[in-house]
């Protein structure tokens, strides 16, 4: 069973490596997502570009790449119980740590709560809202970011179990991690909001 776990683990984090952010923004022959704006790789960026279709595409896709494989562990090893939420978390460590792009990716937004939705809709399904309601109310993707994973955790404990909670806080470092210098922007009051241009 371990071999079979860490060969779902593996390609877990292969899936969550694909950089599709990038692929879509060469393919509609903008050249590479990461010298405009940000420099990031995922939706927020793409849609400096001005086209709604491409970011909507990276995030549906980033998504995608955290729900697949966290969603199917659980079908494919039923007896391990916190697979889906390893899986979950490789998929955000590849799209984090992408091996093609110099282990530098994106921010792991999508492609975390992607994997929430994927190891349990619940807990995916209430940090996905978080994130909906502070971007609305506030419209700057980070705040939304930041407040929907430190409550994601407290989500996984309530409806999961302790494990999972710890395997989402896990998810939420990366998160964190990635957006330290939006976090200091946030401090400065610099953050940009919806719409602006850098």
């Amino acid at each position: 069973m371990l071999p079979a776990a860490l060969f779902i683990l593996l390609g877990a984090y292969l899936l969550g490596s694909i950089p599709f952010g990038l692929l879509l923004t060469r393919l509609a022959g903008f050249g590479d997502i990461r010298r405009i704006g940000s420099g990031n790789i995922g939706a927020t960026n793409v849609l400096r570009t001005g086209r709604k279709g491409l970011a909507a595409a990276t995030l549906l896709l980033d998504g995608a790449k955290g729900f697949a494989p966290a969603f199917l562990a659980g079908g494919l090893l039923p007896a391990l119980p916190l697979l889906p939420w390893l899986c979950g978390l490789a998929a955000v460590l590849g799209h984090v740590f992408p091996p093609w792009l110099g282990f530098r990716g994106g921010k792991g937004v999508a492609t975390g709560i992607g994997a929430l939705l994927g190891a349990s809709f619940p807990v995916g399904l209430f940090t996905a809202l978080v994130w909906l309601a502070i971007a609305l109310l506030f419209r700057i993707s980070s705040l939304a970011a930041l407040s929907a994973f430190a409550l994601a955790p407290l989500f996984a404990y309530g409806l999961v179990s302790g494990g999972a909670a710890l395997l989402a806080l896990l998810i939420t470092l990366l998160v964190y991690f990635r957006h330290a210098a939006n976090i200091r922007r946030l401090l400065a009051g610099t953050e940009p909001r919806f719409g602006s241009h850098r």
